[in-house]
């Protein structure tokens, strides 16, 4: 819950310029960085806290873990239909082009063999 300011702030030598822009984290990044940032809000609240404000923030805890579950859960999803999708892309590479792909695959298996015979 945390925001950057775009609005011009002072420096010590009277002049003001505009703060630098730093672009809005997106994905599991952001998710956590607000997950992180509400967690530091309920700790710092909770010393003043009684039973009433307590169970809410509690509450209100719970709901920002179950929504950032959702969002990691959401993230699996598309990194495993991302990779399906690769895979049925070389699967049909490697059935039109069967020379192609055994030439390549024997080419990687030389470099691998070069770059692992030289760190010995």
């Amino acid at each position: 819950m945390q925001t950057k300011s775009s609005t011009p702030e002072s420096e010590s030598n009277g002049q003001s310029t505009a703060a630098t822009a730093v672009p809005a984290p997106s994905g599991v990044a952001g998710e956590f960085q607000n997950f992180i940032a509400d967690v530091e809000d309920l700790i710092k609240a909770t010393t003043s806290m009684t039973g009433a404000d307590l169970t809410q923030a509690s509450a209100k805890l719970g709901k920002r873990v179950a929504a950032a579950r959702k969002s990691v859960e959401g993230i699996g999803v598309a990194i495993a239909e991302q990779a399906r999708s690769t895979a049925k892309t070389t699967d049909s590479y490697v059935h039109e082009h069967p020379w192609q792909s055994v030439g390549i695959g024997a080419a990687l298996g030389l470099l691998l063999g070069v770059t692992l015979a030289r760190r010995r």
